[in-house]
């Protein structure tokens, strides 16, 4: 499935690990997803903030409903650790970076570089042993995201099929979060079906 994976939805992925990581959060929840969406330069990305989704604000309901373990101790250097993980999903960390870089210059992923200080939120980013896997509501987001794209008759997964997937599927904290912000979810999946007929993909 995720050879299927354009470069921005493989971005968000990555992203969402990140997401979920920076948190000190144990498991990739659909909650990470939607932050990477909002993150990652995609169509998707653009949608939501039209729908008045703000990035800011899902990280601060996030924290809300989940917590924040970023004062867990922080490990050095996990790249290695994360590509493998990655990689046993069918995603090339290396190469995902190699083309994101060609695309949009040296360090385009270089988002929130691990600060010496606190963050915003007054916490460190999270670290730890062990790499983070994804919920079993996320597997299911991700195999919905597929099921979109079919239904679409498209031979690619763009991040507009992985927030597809995320409204199909309706439950996790991601959709609750939306749902909280008064987010029309029908409305917001005819809004990204139009991205994708417009050719926004990445």
């Amino acid at each position: 499935m995720f050879e299927r994976f354009t470069q921005g939805a493989r971005a968000v992925v990555v992203g969402a690990k990140d997401e979920a990581r920076e948190l000190g959060h144990p498991v990739i929840g659909t909650e990470h997803l939607l932050l990477a969406l909002l993150t990652v330069d995609s169509g998707a990305g653009v949608v939501l903030r039209q729908a008045g989704v703000d990035r800011e604000a899902v990280r601060a309901a996030v924290v809300e409903h989940v917590g924040d373990h970023g004062d867990e101790a922080v490990a050095a250097d996990r790249d290695a650790e994360d590509a493998a993980a990655l990689k046993a999903i069918g995603i090339d960390l290396d190469a995902v970076r190699a083309a994101i870089e060609e695309n949009f210059g040296a360090g385009a992923l270089n988002l929130r570089p691990v600060p010496k200080k606190r963050g915003i939120f007054g916490k460190r980013p999270a670290g730890g042993g062990g790499h983070t896997p994804f919920s079993n509501r996320n597997k299911k987001v991700l195999e919905l995201s597929l099921r979109e794209a079919l239904r679409l008759k498209h031979k690619f997964i763009a991040p507009e099929h992985i927030m597809l997937g995320v409204i199909r599927e309706g439950k996790g904290l991601a959709m609750q979060i939306l749902a909280e912000q008064r987010v029309d979810a029908d409305r917001l999946r005819a809004d990204l079906a139009r991205s994708l007929e417009a050719g926004a993909v990445t």
